[in-house]
C-alpha cells in the first residue's frame, strides 16, 4: 500500500529553497497559515506543490479522513490495545457519550476545585502533584507556561523517583496547608506509589493530623485508589481511553486547574476545540496539523533526517520540547506497522531542543554548519508578559526571525570556515499572546501533527509496549532471585547494590 505515493515523493524534484520561492509567486499565501490565534509559517520548508499533492494523494491512501473521523467517532484506533483515543471529547469534540462522559468528571473536578477554594481541607497555600510521564509533563507544562504569576498556589511536581527531587520540592512546603495529588492512570505505576509513600510519611513526621485527608487521587483506576486508602470523594476519575500523554485535558489537568483557576481550565479546552475542529475540517492543503505532518514525513521518512530541532523564543515555553518528547517520540518511536510487519521507512525523528537565545550560543552552529540537516521549529509570542523594557522583547523576535533567515539563505566566503551553505529548513510558529485559549490550541496542532504522522507511516500512535520491558528488568533486579544477567549488568548489581 501507498507505494506509489512514496516513489513519487523520493522522486520529485529537491528544489532549493530560494529557488521555491521564487518559482512560486503564491507560496506566502499558501503555505501561511492562521487559526486560533497562532500563525503556522511552512513557506521555509522544502514542501513544493508537486510534494504536497503527492502527500495528499498518500493521505487518500492511507484514508487519514477514515483514520481522523473513527478517532472523533470513538472508534478503536488502538488495535493492539482494542480501545479508542478520546482525549479530544475531554474538550467537546467526540462521539456524543463521550463527551457527555467527560463533562460529568470535569463536573466532579470543577466540585474539588471549588472545594478546595473553600478550605473545605482547611488552608491550602502549597499543592504538591506526583506522577510520571504525561501525568506529570503536561501539568508541569501548563503550570510554568501560564502560572507564574498567578498567585494562587506554590504548584510543584515530582516525577523523578530519586529522592533528591522529592526532598527538593517539599523543602518550602509547610506540610500542614499542602495538599498532595497522586496522577497514575492505573494507580500501580512504581515510581508514582514510591513517591507517594514518601510524601504520606513527610505530612506523618510533621504531625499532620490525618494525612490521607490530604490526598487527592487522580485515576482510571479508582478502585485501587480507593484500597490505598484515599476517600471516594477525594478520587477524580478519568477514561480508560484517555492515553497518559494525552491526558492534560482530564482530571490529570487538576493541579493546573487549581494554579491558574477554572475560567483558564475552561478556556484552554476551548482553544484546544477550535484547533479540534480546524483539523477536522479544513481542506488538507490548509490544515496545520496535516502541513506540518507533511514536513515531517518530507524530511524524515524521505530524506532520512534522524532530528527535529524545536526552540522556543519565550521562556514560558521553556518546557515545550521535553512535552514533545514524549508526544512524538512515545507516540511514533515505532518499528512495526499496524500491520505487524517491520515499516519500511524511518519513523519517528528524535525531538530535541531548547530556548532561545540560550541555544544559539550552545547549538546553533551545527545547525548552521554542521554535516546534519536538521529541520527547525522556531516559536515566538507576539505580545510580552513581563514588565522590562520592550528592548528585551525586540531583541529575543529579531534573534528569533534572524535565525530562520540565516538558516535559508546562508552566506558564502572566501574563507571556507566562514561560509554557510543555507538552504537549511525550519518553520515558524507565532502566538499573537500566550494566553490558555492558544496555548491549548498549540498542544491540540502537535497531538494531531503526530496523529497524522502515524497515519501516514502505518503505525499505532496509542500504545507504548517500548516503554515495559526495562521496567520489567528494574523488577528482576529489585526482587532479586534466581534472574540471571549479563556479565556487565551483574556487575554493576553488584558493585552498587551488592548481591541480590
Amino acid at each position: 500500500m501507498s507505494a506509489s505515493a512514496w516513489r513519487k515523493l523520493e522522486e520529485a524534484e529537491r528544489l532549493p529553497l530560494t529557488v521555491l520561492f521564487e518559482a512560486e509567486p503564491d507560496r506566502l499565501s499558501r503555505l501561511v497559515l492562521e487559526e486560533a490565534g497562532l500563525r503556522f509559517d511552512f513557506s521555509k520548508t522544502h514542501l513544493s506543490r508537486a510534494m504536497i499533492d503527492a502527500f495528499e494523494a498518500l493521505a487518500g491512501e492511507r484514508d487519514l479522513s477514515g483514520a481522523r473521523e473513527a478517532m472523533f467517532a470513538g472508534r478503536v484506533v488502538n488495535p493492539t490495545e482494542d480501545r479508542a483515543a478520546e482525549h479530544t471529547a475531554e474538550r467537546g469534540q467526540g462521539a456524543p457519550e463521550s463527551v457527555a462522559r467527560a463533562q460529568s468528571m470535569h463536573n466532579r473536578m470543577r466540585a474539588l476545585v471549588d472545594a478546595v477554594e473553600a478550605e473545605a481541607f482547611g488552608p491550602v497555600r502549597h499543592i504538591l502533584h506526583i506522577g510520571i510521564g504525561g501525568s506529570a509533563l503536561g501539568p508541569d507544562f501548563l503550570i510554568d507556561a501560564l502560572g507564574r504569576d498567578s498567585g494562587r498556589y506554590d504548584c510543584a511536581i515530582v516525577s523523578n523517583v530519586d529522592g533528591a527531587a522529592m526532598e527538593e520540592k517539599v523543602a518550602d512546603f509547610d506540610p500542614h496547608a499542602t495538599l498532595v495529588v497522586i496522577a497514575s492512570k492505573t494507580f500501580t505505576t512504581t515510581e508514582t506509589m514510591l513517591n507517594a509513600r514518601s510524601a504520606i510519611a513527610w505530612l506523618e513526621q510533621a504531625g499532620v493530623a490525618d494525612p490521607y485527608g490530604r490526598l487527592i487521587a487522580v485515576t482510571a483506576s479508582p478502585e485501587r485508589a480507593l484500597d490505598f486508602g484515599i476517600d471516594e470523594t477525594r478520587i477524580l476519575p478519568f477514561s480508560e481511553t484517555v492515553g497518559g500523554r494525552y491526558s492534560l485535558w482530564s482530571a490529570v489537568g487538576f493541579p493546573a486547574a487549581l494554579a491558574l483557576g477554572w475560567d483558564a481550565f475552561e478556556t484552554l479546552l476551548e482553544g484546544a476545540a477550535t484547533m479540534d475542529r480546524h483539523f477536522r475540517l479544513a481542506p488538507l492543503a490548509a490544515n496545520a496539523p496535516v502541513l506540518a505532518a507533511f514536513v515531517d514525513l518530507h524530511y524524515a521518512a524521505v530524506r532520512g533526517c534522524g532530528t527535529r530541532a524545536v526552540f522556543a523564543y519565550d521562556e514560558r515555553l521553556r518546557l515545550l520540547p521535553s512535552y514533545l518528547q514524549q508526544l512524538e517520540m512515545e507516540s511514533n518511536g515505532k518499528s512495526v506497522g499496524l500491520d505487524g510487519h517491520p515499516v519500511a521507512r524511518p519513523t519517528a525523528p528524535i525531538t530535541w531542543g531548547g530556548v532561545g537565545t540560550d541555544a544559539q550560543h550552545a547549538v546553533f552552529q551545527l545547525l548552521h554548519q554542521g554535516t546534519h540537516l536538521v529541520p527547525v521549529e522556531f516559536l515566538a509570542v507576539v505580545r510580552p508578559d513581563h514588565g522590562l523594557d520592550f528592548a528585551h522583547h525586540r531583541q529575543l523576535l529579531v534573534n528569533c526571525f534572524a535565525q530562520g533567515a540565516a538558516l535559508m539563505a546562508g552566506r558564502t566566503s572566501d574563507d571556507p570556515a566562514r561560509s554557510y551553505p543555507g538552504d537549511r529548513p525550519s518553520t515558524t510558529i507565532l502566538l499573537e499572546e500566550l494566553d490558555p485559549a492558544s496555548l491549548g490550541a498549540l498542544i491540540a496542532f502537535y497531538e494531531h501533527r503526530t496523529f497524522t504522522n502515524a497515519v501516514l507511516l502505518g503505525i499505532n500512535p496509542f500504545d507504548q509496549f517500548g516503554v515495559e520491558l526495562g521496567k520489567e528488568i528494574a523488577r528482576s533486579i529489585d526482587g532479586g532471585g534466581d534472574v540471571r544477567f549479563d556479565p556487565s549488568t551483574a556487575a554493576l548489581i553488584e558493585r552498587a547494590l551488592g548481591e541480590i
